[in-house]
């Protein structure tokens, strides 16, 4: 069957629509005329959404499609313990693995993660790379941990069946021109219909406080990777972009590298659902949304506060996209001067232009990671070093000051003379 991008396809979809229009034409019995216009409304509706597919370059296979819509394209997990097993087996967050394959390919968990202080519960799906069942120098080795933020109308799976990021990654890595990392996809809104944007919505979902508290707090707990800081990093497309540019900021001791793909950096309305409406995310409080707006936070930090280093990317021919990107560099230069900013020649607000971005971002951004990771652990060995040293040198002074203990007398024997008799 031809994919549902290739021009076979279209056309199939045009001669089947022709084909039935000819036969609602000639078709003299009111029935059939009846069951042909309800036939070719089926190659209508598909051609238009193929045609809507193609032009964002979301699904190039029936398999991403049906993967994407059925969950399939990743493993489910439930559960939250480490547990070891019989030989070659593994429980990591509830799902057994066989290490054998994870250490070729890694794994893809899916895993219900509630956050008790944003009283939030969502999907997120979290890829360990192979190195993190590797023996000897990863064996003990705490992974950077990327989020990854998905756009809206959109699913975190769209990370893995869309833009196969994991296979990016572990090819990149291969080549040497990436470090491993542990990536983390959360679902970002709750739901398709829904978009928050990562914002804590005024009486409603504390979005933001899941994403940046709950979820890090989580993963940091149960799994081998780095505490929020400098060992962590945060990326996202389109909606996900702004969530990554705003939760930066908002949070830069969280988060220490920053990947915007064709965000965008004023926040607009929520999309809530049940029912579904739009509505103010800070309820028409000014004072919120300047503080909840990437290009007028960045103003008003004190230079001090640490934010994190960001990378920038958009398509050549999305006009909007390319503006924001240059806006927020130029405004960033005070604190980075040399700001990555990715142009894809012939790139629009697509799948298409994130995937030609997603390579060089993750390399950009696992590279400074692994760096950070190296220089922490290189302190702390230090830091180490210098207290047992110092512990050394006080107990030897001790033993240098301690008086001699006195030695033990012995009393003498008595001897008893035998009597003469």
């Amino acid at each position: 069957m031809p994919e549902p991008q290739s021009t076979l396809f279209f056309l199939l979809m045009m001669v089947i629509f022709g084909a039935l229009m000819l036969w609602l034409v000639l078709a003299k019995q009111l029935v059939f005329r009846m069951l042909a216009a309800c036939l070719a409304f089926i190659p209508a509706m598909l051609f238009g959404v193929a045609a809507v597919n193609k032009y964002y370059d979301y699904y190039q296979n029936w398999h991403a499609a049906v993967a994407d819509l059925t969950s399939q394209g990743v493993q489910a997990a439930v559960g939250h313990s480490n547990v070891k097993l019989g030989a070659g087996f593994i429980t990591i967050l509830g799902q057994t693995v066989d290490t054998a394959v994870a250490r070729q390919q890694g794994i893809t968990l899916t895993v219900p993660i509630y956050g008790p202080s944003s009283d939030i519960t969502r999907t997120v799906y979290v890829f360990l790379p192979p190195q993190y069942f590797w023996p000897g120098t990863y064996e003990n080795y705490r992974f950077p941990a990327i989020e990854l933020l998905h756009g809206f109308p959109g699913s975190p799976a769209d990370w893995i069946t869309v833009l196969g990021v994991n296979s990016v990654l572990n090819d990149l890595v291969s080549q040497r021109t990436a470090q491993p990392a542990v990536l983390i996809m959360p679902d970002a809104n709750g739901g398709r219909g829904i978009s928050l944007q990562c914002l804590n919505q005024v009486n409603g979902p504390a979005d933001d406080t899941y994403l940046s508290r709950d979820l890090p707090g989580y993963i940091a707990q149960h799994l081998r990777v780095q505490q929020p800081g400098n060992g962590w990093g945060i990326a996202g497309y389109s909606e996900g972009g702004f969530c990554a540019a705003n939760l930066g900021l908002q949070h830069g001791g969280l988060y220490s590298f920053d990947g915007v793909l064709s965000g965008y950096f004023v926040p607009s309305d929520n999309q809530l659902a049940n029912p579904s409406r739009h509505v103010s995310p800070f309820d028409g409080n000014p004072q919120l949304a300047r503080l909840n707006t990437p290009l007028d936070l960045l103003k008003s930090l004190p230079i001090g506060r640490p934010i994190p280093q960001f990378w920038l990317g958009a398509g050549e021919l999305d006009r909007a996209d390319q503006q924001s990107a240059y806006a927020f560099g130029q405004a960033l230069q005070n604190r980075q001067p040399a700001v990555t900013t990715d142009i894809v020649a012939g790139g629009g607000h697509t799948m298409l232009t994130w995937r030609a971005l997603l390579p060089p971002m993750l390399r950009w951004m696992t590279q400074g990671l692994a760096e950070q990771v190296s220089l922490r652990d290189q302190r702390l060995a230090s830091e180490h070093a210098a207290a047992a040293a110092a512990a050394t040198r006080r107990n030897l002074g001790q033993q240098k000051t301690q008086p001699p203990s006195p030695r033990a007398t012995q009393s003498p024997r008595s001897t008893q003379l035998p009597q003469r008799t």
